[in-house]
């Protein structure tokens, strides 16, 4: 008898690690991960502690790690990614972000670089990832959200639309910020905090984009995805469609990546709480220095006519 998983199987994980060992056999792309290496270390700078065990979840190749090696405020770092050959290692982990081997309260600092995205149990990974970390130990990741790709993806549905009769999935869907908050929220990180980085990236054709997508292991790998071959007549029509939306002036296209930072600490006795309801010390009004108004009465008006 087959069980049905216990969340829907949006990505085919088989399909993304034959991606990203294809992606490291040609080359990797790296130069959105070198960006979001460079800047975690820089908000991990404006935290006032140093982590002495941290992992990193899932990100393709070795830059995020590095990263923090030489940052100055991280101790050991643990690579977990199913990807790694974590035989005789004890700083490699082979395993997803949604089957994590950690004992509750065993790291300092959770890091992600642009894989959570890819993740078929984002809440679930987020709640073990909570776990795993001790308390006032911090979570600090990177995901592609918002309007990644919405160029490429509107080209090739309507390029489907006029060519196939109907449209198949090929970029994958992206949480919004306002979502991923509050998952945030309901994996029960303290504190809190999301916020966006879009980066729009430039090409001389989508052929371009779609080259540095497969370098970067991010090509299509969705479950529901068409298992036909592209056909010539729609990659052309898509092109077409991409050059007549999308293109700048000088005639280069442009392709979106919004990157969504996510960041929360495990709960502790220490940190900054919200007051309870009815507990103020100053009414609002006279914190606006304005006279208060009864409830139901516009400002200028009476009560009672």
């Amino acid at each position: 008898m087959t069980l049905n998983p216990p969340h829907p199987q949006i990505f085919d994980h088989a399909v993304l690690s034959q991606r990203r060992r294809r992606a490291l056999a040609q080359g990797a792309e790296t130069f959105l991960l070198e960006r979001v290496a460079e800047d975690m270390t820089d908000r991990l700078g404006a935290v006032l502690r140093q982590f002495d065990l941290a992992a990193v979840f899932g990100t393709p190749t070795d830059v995020l790690a590095d990263a923090l090696k030489v940052s100055g405020r991280v101790g050991r770092v643990l690579i977990v990614d199913p990807l790694v050959q974590a035989a005789g290692d004890e700083l490699k982990v082979a395993a997803r972000e949604e089957a994590l081997p950690f004992a509750g309260g065993s790291l300092d600092l959770a890091a992600s670089a642009l894989s959570l995205q890819f993740a078929n149990d984002l809440p679930g990974a987020l709640i073990q990832i909570r776990r795993a970390l001790r308390p006032d130990g911090l979570f600090l990741a990177a995901v592609l959200g918002g309007e990644t790709l919405s160029e490429l993806r509107q080209a090739f549905a309507q390029a489907e639309a006029d060519l196939e009769g109907g449209v198949s999935p090929r970029v994958a869907p992206f949480a919004d910020i306002r979502d991923l908050g509050a998952l945030l929220q309901r994996a029960g990180f303290a504190l809190p905090v999301t916020d966006i980085d879009r980066v729009v990236v430039r090409y001389a054709t989508p052929v371009s984009l779609m080259q540095d997508l497969r370098r970067m292991g991010a090509t299509n790998m969705l479950a529901d995805r068409r298992h036909a071959p592209l056909r010539r007549a729609t990659l052309a029509r898509m092109m077409e469609v991409y050059g007549e939306r999308f293109a700048d002036p000088d005639g280069r296209l442009r392709a979106t990546f919004d990157v969504i930072w996510l960041s929360g600490w495990a709960p502790h006795e220490s940190q900054q709480k919200p007051l309870a309801p009815g507990s103020a010390r100053m009414r609002l009004a006279d914190a606006l220095g304005v006279a208060e108004q009864p409830a139901g009465e516009k400002p200028g008006e009476n009560a009672i006519e």
